[in-house]
């Protein structure tokens, strides 16, 4: 490039205008174009040119491009800046648009418009020269001390910011090595001005002028920034902060695009995201690893996919209470009066969580255990782990387990995939804030198997105190202490818990409540949460002990108590329907009343016809409060009773007799039927029965056979021999439930000795127990939730094997 001999654009430009932004000489700025004749000018001369100057064009600032051809142009900016295209960039989404990266070359002055479509073009006068200018004292000479002050002030401001940023050196070097007249524009481009200031020193042809409106700029920064650092000096030196320096190339109107004060913003957060390690309480392993992901984020751009998930780790590793904890309350008395107001019965729960209260007494580093409650629905054990966090004082977090099949859920996501994210139990940590709290893991015996892994073997780890003080997450790759919180996992039955789960857990038995326990449980917990809920008083609505008996005998079979709840509700809602039509009747009878009548005639039609108006207030208001709900109100609010005592009724022939079956719900009471025919000695079984219930029949028959002469059993001809020419028949009602398991032997053979002897079997007695080819009765499980089959079922005896008179302990008395 020659000194002497100047630079010329083209004396024809096509135009590009733009609203947002102003380009001036020196700097660089990416542009958006989506408007009609932008992208006409792109299509045509960017894409399709080959020349150098195919790429000049001439950027009109404050000026919107219409939307459509169809639109006039309008009024132009008198000057603009040629610049120079050095990046086209297409897409497509959300709409056709280019994101153009221009350069300004100078400034120029629109002489005429050539043409208008499809997008402008005009014919100019280069305003600046683009020659290389001498760095020589001549140019300094012209422009006399103006030059001198805003050099001075150009320094000064560039001195006051922190000279170990990139950015900030280099515009150091550029002060000393660019020509004096270069300066202003690119120093109006970096500091923070305003698209009117910058339009003005666009405006600005003369030099003397452009220095003279620069110089106030630059004299306002450096005030700002001086107070800014009166403000921040307690701050150290490594957070010194670039505030006053815009990037040379500034974004502007770039769907989704960051503005320079976003960036500002997230260069604090990452200052003050770095401040939060090195304060955090973090051990020194999980230190290292966030203070080596900080390096690497400072240096990631913020357009990189791994520059949020980075971020997003950081922040939670930051988030986690690492050693932050609640503090337990270990008054055991106050725990006891608090255990008993939240929960009626359950003594071997509440026994156990005043044991670990006792035991954390005495020391304070004791691990927490890991508690498994087994029972059937309804009876509590979800609410009773809540009980448990407010009688310690601690946070409390369920999680639902129910159908979880991938064991990333409880061991996290490893950071490599897309949207990787910590499992449940970190997630839980990060929720609650402390380190200790209760985690309730419901459902424990729903947990589903997959392709992705088997989530019931990831909890082994974590339910393992020798293990579970370096609980690694997948997402975090680093150990977090998981030994002071207290598991309690639930659970309907033990039979889907993978042994080596189950090993690891103390189990708790949680069994269905007596009749007796729902009363109690109904008239402290459930009639009042209802009425709270309805909004309805005791002065509204009473119920007595005689109808929650009715309701629990004749409407619910249940070992828990929620349908017994929603029985409850549906008499709440029918008694709230007749308050409120009430209190609208009897504001209308107020309303009549105060309103009185008009004439002698309307006085005698309301005297004539007082008996009818009577009896229809009496049919729409309520009886007199409280309503008392008994058995007729029952039946017009529940229906016909669901279940009647039909058991004399079918113990009124031989062959009959009651079993106690225990299924995930619950004990349940089993009817055997058992009839003879004349045949070929065959054996009948119907009733959808397993393998092992259909091989305690066959043991059934053969023991009689045997036993036959001892207990002087025959068939109809009179025989020993129970199958000669007879055919025996074995039904279980209920063919639609599957039935198996050992514990029906007892009843079995009991049934067919009442078929061959003729004589009936008690109507009140149901039995359980396994028997054996030679006779024996082997103890089977679940005694208590038989028992309490049968006491719901009204039956006042139950024969139970001898060895399994210790379960007896755990039947409560019947006061």
């Amino acid at each position: 490039m020659s000194s002497v001999s100047p630079i010329q654009i083209p004396s024809r430009l096509p135009l590009l205008l733009t609203h947002e932004g102003v380009l001036l000489p020196g700097s660089t700025m990416r542009t958006s174009v989506d408007s009609a004749r932008n992208l006409q000018l792109v299509r045509s001369r960017l894409l399709k040119g080959t020349s150098l100057q195919s790429t000049i064009l001439g950027v009109i600032p404050n000026t919107p491009d219409p939307a459509s051809d169809a639109q006039d142009l309008p009024p132009l900016h008198r000057i603009g800046t040629a610049a120079l295209a050095v990046q086209v960039v297409g897409s497509n989404w959300p709409k056709p648009h280019y994101t153009l990266l221009i350069t300004g070359l100078c400034r120029f002055q629109i002489v005429q418009v050539l043409k208008e479509k499809p997008y402008p073009v005009a014919e100019v006068e280069q305003l600046d020269r683009l020659e290389e200018f001498p760095n020589t004292c001549k140019t300094r000479e012209e422009l006399g001390e103006l030059s001198e002050q805003f050099y001075k002030y150009a320094v000064q401001l560039v001195e006051m910011l922190d000279m170990s940023v990139p950015a900030v050196a280099k515009l150091r070097r550029l002060l000393d090595s660019l020509p004096r007249e270069a300066l202003p524009d690119i120093l109006t481009s970096i500091i923070r001005t305003s698209n009117k200031e910058k339009l003005q020193i666009l405006d600005a042809v003369s030099l003397e002028e452009r220095f003279k409106m620069t110089i106030p700029l630059l004299v306002r920064q450096i005030e700002g920034l001086k107070l800014l650092q009166k403000t921040r000096k307690h701050k150290q030196d490594d957070d010194k902060r670039v505030i006053a320096i815009r990037p040379i190339r500034r974004i502007t109107h770039i769907p989704g695009a960051l503005e320079d004060e976003d960036e500002d913003e997230d260069h604090d957060d990452i200052v003050m995201l770095e401040k939060k390690i090195r304060t955090s309480s973090m051990p020194e392993q999980a230190h290292k690893v966030c203070v080596k992901e900080i390096k690497r984020l400072k240096k990631m751009p913020q357009s990189m996919p791994e520059y949020a998930l980075t971020r997003n780790y950081l922040e939670l590793m930051v988030e986690l209470p690492w050693n932050k904890s609640t503090t337990d309350r270990l008054d055991i008395r106050a725990a006891r009066i608090l255990l008993d107001n939240d929960h009626y019965a359950m003594e071997k729960l509440k026994k156990r969580v005043l044991e670990y209260l006792a035991v954390r007494q005495l020391k304070n580093n004791l691990k927490g255990p890991i508690l498994c409650f087994v029972g059937p629905p309804g009876v509590g054990k979800t609410s009773v782990g809540r009980s448990v966090a407010k009688t310690l004082g601690r946070e409390f977090h369920r999680i639902a387990l129910g159908g979880v099949c991938d064991q990333s859920d409880i061991r996290g996501h490893r950071r490599t995939y897309v949207g990787s994210m910590p499992g449940r139990i970190i997630n839980g940590l990060k929720t609650v804030g402390v380190n200790n709290p209760v985690f309730l893991l419901d459902e424990v015996d729903k947990l589903g198997k997959s392709l992705q892994g088997d989530p019931a073997a990831a909890l082994l780890e974590v339910l393992d105190p020798e293990q579970n003080h370096n609980f690694t997450d997948h997402y975090l790759n680093v150990a977090f202490d998981l030994s002071q919180v207290l598991f309690i996992a639930t659970a309907n039955t033990t039979a889907t818990i993978p042994p080596a789960l189950l090993d690891r857990m103390e189990i708790i038995q949680v069994p269905g409540y007596t009749q007796e326990e729902k009363i109690e449980i109904a008239h402290r917990h459930l009639i009042p949460k209802q009425l709270e809920q309805h909004g309805l008083t005791p002065q509204q609505i009473q119920i007595p002990q005689v109808t929650t008996l009715d309701i629990i005998t004749r409407y619910t079979r249940e070992a828990g108590v929620r349908s017994l709840d929603r029985k409850f509700g549906a008499i709440c809602r029918a008694v709230a329907v007749k308050v409120a039509e009430g209190q609208h009747k009897e504001a209308k009878l107020d309303h009549s009343d105060v309103a009185e009548g008009e004439g002698c005639k309307e006085h005698i039609l309301e005297d004539a016809k007082p008996e009818s108006i009577n009896d229809a207030t009496d049919l729409a208001l309520p009886p007199e409060m409280p309503i008392l709900i008994d058995f007729h109100a029952l039946k017009d609010i529940l229906g016909p009773p669901m279940y009647e005592m039909e058991v004399s009724e079918r113990l009124s022939q031989p062959g009959v007799a009651i079993g106690l079956a225990w299924t995930p719900l619950g004990g349940e009471i089993m009817f055997v039927e058992a009839s003879r025919m004349d045949g070929e000695g065959q054996l009948t079984l119907t009733g959808q029965l397993g393998d092992v219930m259909k091989e305690s029949a066959h043991l059934a028959i053969s023991w009689l056979r045997s036993n036959a002469k001892k207990y002087h059993l025959t068939n109809a001809s009179g025989n020993f021999d129970l199958l000669d020419n007879t055919d025996i028949h074995l039904h279980f009602p209920a063919g639609a439930v599957t039935k198996d398991g050992p514990s029906a032997g007892v009843t079995i053979v009991t049934c067919l000795a009442s078929l061959f002897s003729g004589r009936l079997v008690r109507s009140d007695v149901a039995m359980t127990g396994e028997i054996t080819l030679r006779g024996l009765v082997l103890p089977v499980g679940g005694i208590k939730d038989k028992v309490l089959a049968a006491h719901r079922a009204g039956l006042k005896q139950v024969i139970i094997p001898q060895r399994n008179e210790k379960d007896l302990e755990e039947i409560p008395g019947n006061d």
